[in-house]
């Protein structure tokens, strides 16, 4: 007899319990999902969000420049002290050689004219040696008179006794006397003649080496009546008088700027740029600025690399005549163009990069911003240029991440 053998049927308890089974391990695995994707929750309109755009990137940068004199001098003190006089103000405007101030320093005024009485002694004495020397040649010369004549004469007795000796005239103990003496005479003339020559060639020497010695030692006095004269500050260059702000008693170093002379020839525009351009702007390139309605074209003279408070200086000249109303101080607004425009895909410029370094955004869709890694290059005053990772209309959360930079995903309500 055929066994007839029943198929297994689950029971409707354990139907739902297996159910309930899958639905709580459905939401373990959803609350495990959620726990590693952190959202945060925010409004609308607490949130910047702008859409990426395609068109011409304009390299240009945003400049709050300065208007400047083109050429200033600096108006130093030569010498260290304190403020014993004031000529002239601030703003004033001097001729070459007017005197601004004049600075006290009696420890100094005391070594220069120490120094002004040792040399003008030496000097003095210098002067003696040469007086001694023309001295000296003039005994000389008397000397080589007195031997001539001596000379002369005896040789005229020489002479005459010569023929009176022949004639037998005069016994040879009277012309040896002659003789003797004429010799005598002779060799006296010829050891003065080397005396004298030795004499003149040492006074020659002596006189070159005074005469050096006298010649620096008055440029060694002028020096230091310059030096005294310097106590007293004079315009070095015609001009307006900036920046110049002494006071009586105020102490001033050695060669410590006491203020400038703008030369009124032109003006110039001078500038801080943010480090971030640092390797981009150079010399020669070009910039323009408005200034009452007027378009003027500028271009970078100097370059000064250093950085302070995350800004290098730049100094810009106009092309051509600078517009006449400009005065010192002045602030203007300049285009400095970097590179030609270029197509490109835009994001405008935000805080949120403040957050990021421009490594990635959030990106929004459908109520949902995620975080999605992006490249950017080059920035502007408006847009920075995306070179990955996002898409022409694509939107993106722009203002500042601090809020919710450590989530995975924003949640935006309107």
């Amino acid at each position: 007899m055929d066994k007839i053998i029943a198929k297994k049927r689950f029971s409707t308890k354990k139907i739902l319990m297996l159910t309930g089974g899958l639905m709580l391990a459905g939401l373990v695995a959803y609350g495990y999902k959620l726990s590693l994707s952190k959202v945060y929750k925010a409004d609308a309109d607490k949130l910047t969000i702008s859409k990426v755009q395609y068109g011409d990137f304009e390299d240009v940068v945003l400049l709050n420049a300065s208007v400047v004199p083109l050429t200033s001098v600096i108006v130093s003190s030569p010498e260290g002290g304190t403020v014993a006089e004031i000529f002239t103000e601030n703003g004033a405007n001097v001729v070459k050689g007017t005197p601004l101030l004049r600075i006290a320093n009696p420890n100094a005024l005391s070594g220069y004219t120490s120094s002004e009485t040792s040399i003008i002694e030496q000097i003095n004495q210098l002067r003696k040696v040469r007086l001694d020397l023309e001295q000296n040649q003039r005994v000389m010369a008397q000397d080589m008179m007195v031997i001539e004549n001596a000379l002369r004469t005896a040789g005229r007795k020489y002479k005459i006794d010569s023929a009176l000796f022949l004639n037998k005239v005069i016994t040879r103990e009277e012309f040896n006397t002659s003789s003797q003496d004429y010799e005598y005479n002779k060799g006296r003339r010829e050891i003065l003649r080397q005396a004298v020559k030795q004499e003149n060639q040492s006074r020659t020497m002596q006189l070159h080496q005074i005469d050096i010695s006298v010649t620096r030692m008055n440029e060694s006095l002028e020096t230091i009546r310059k030096n005294i004269e310097n106590m007293t500050i004079k315009a070095p260059v015609s001009g307006r008088l900036s920046s110049y702000d002494p006071v009586i008693g105020k102490s001033y170093t050695v060669n410590e700027m006491l203020g400038k002379i703008d030369v009124m020839q032109g003006y110039k525009l001078q500038a801080g740029v943010d480090e971030y351009y640092i390797n981009r702007v150079k010399e020669g390139q070009t910039a323009n600025c408005e200034f009452n309605g007027k378009t003027y074209r500028l271009t970078v003279k100097k370059v000064i690399p250093e950085v302070t408070a995350g800004q290098f200086q730049v100094e810009l000249v106009f092309e051509g005549k600078s517009p006449d109303e400009l005065r010192r101080g002045l602030s203007l607004q300049v285009k400095l163009t970097l590179s030609d425009n270029s197509k490109s895909l835009l994001l405008a410029q935000g805080q949120f990069f403040q957050s990021t370094g421009g490594s990635w955004v959030f990106v929004l869709k459908d109520g949902k911003a995620q975080k999605r890694n992006v490249k950017i290059g080059r920035k502007n005053y408006l847009y920075y240029e995306i070179m990955e990772g996002l898409q022409k209309n694509e939107e993106v959360i722009t203002s500042s991440y601090d809020q919710f930079n450590q989530y995975d995903v924003v949640e935006v309500s309107k």
